[in-house]
């Protein structure tokens, strides 16, 4: 008799941290529990959104190891193309055993960033999967505005032409007061002036507007008015400042 063949089994793979970074300069005790920050500086082989950002927030986190000898490689500049075979070859070192981090330009990875795509490869190859602790200016934003935290939507980048980006105004203000639901978005630093005008002009004036500015650090900026208050207030400065905006009709 033939004996039957044993497959043996497959070499366990290393683990994919989700390694959240900061949102301006901020010590990074301030923002990242001393549990990440050791998982971080840890790690050999990370996959970033670009390597400069990466090595200035490794940097910031106290990072042991020189740089010079530390693996990063950037994801793709357009996530959408990515195949399957890039993305593995990134993965590569979980494959093989080995832990890996993945981090963003700014906040938690693959949460309005290109990392999403990674990190749903890492799924589908049986890679093991942590997201640490750490800020997302959107859950910052929302925690602070005092909207409706139970039902919201991030939209990420409205249309850049003017007429555009107030058709999609309209339309989430309609939304908001049809669900009850806090819309969350962002806007280009260089054009959020534009953008905060066009709120004050289109919106209704009992609709809320939360504005979040350099959140987590110490610029930080993060005020809740009507549209009726924001038009006797004074305007805040937003030019060229990562900003967030939020509105509750």
């Amino acid at each position: 008799m033939s004996q039957a063949r044993v497959t043996p089994p497959a070499p366990p793979t290393g683990t994919l941290y989700l390694i959240p970074v900061a949102l301006g300069e901020t010590p990074w005790a301030a923002f990242l529990p001393a549990q990440a920050q050791a998982i971080a500086a840890s790690l050999r082989h990370f996959v970033v959104e670009t390597a400069r950002a990466a090595r200035a927030h490794l940097k910031q986190l106290d990072y042991p190891h020189p740089l010079r000898e530390t693996d990063i490689r950037e994801l793709p500049a357009d996530p959408q193309a990515a195949d399957p075979a890039l993305l593995d070859a990134l993965l590569a070192p979980a494959l093989n055993g080995t832990d890996l981090g993945l981090m963003s330009d700014a906040g938690c990875p693959a949460v309005a960033d290109p990392g999403a795509r990674l990190v749903a490869r890492a799924h589908a190859r049986g890679i093991r999967v942590v997201p640490l602790v750490g800020p997302s200016s959107i859950l910052l934003g929302l925690m602070g505005s005092g909207l409706n935290g139970q039902s919201f939507a991030f939209h990420g980048y409205l249309p850049v032409d003017e007429a555009g980006r107030d058709t999609a105004l309209r339309a989430l203000e309609s939304e908001s007061r049809q669900l009850g639901r806090t819309q969350i978005f962002i806007e280009t630093p260089y054009r959020n002036e534009r953008m905060f005008d066009a709120l004050l002009k289109l919106l209704r004036p009992e609709t809320r507007l939360c504005v979040a500015c350099e959140l987590n650090t110490a610029s930080e900026l993060l005020l809740t008015r009507s549209i009726r208050d924001w038009k006797k207030a004074p305007h805040p400065a937003l030019a060229k400042r990562p900003a967030l905006f939020l509105l509750l009709a």
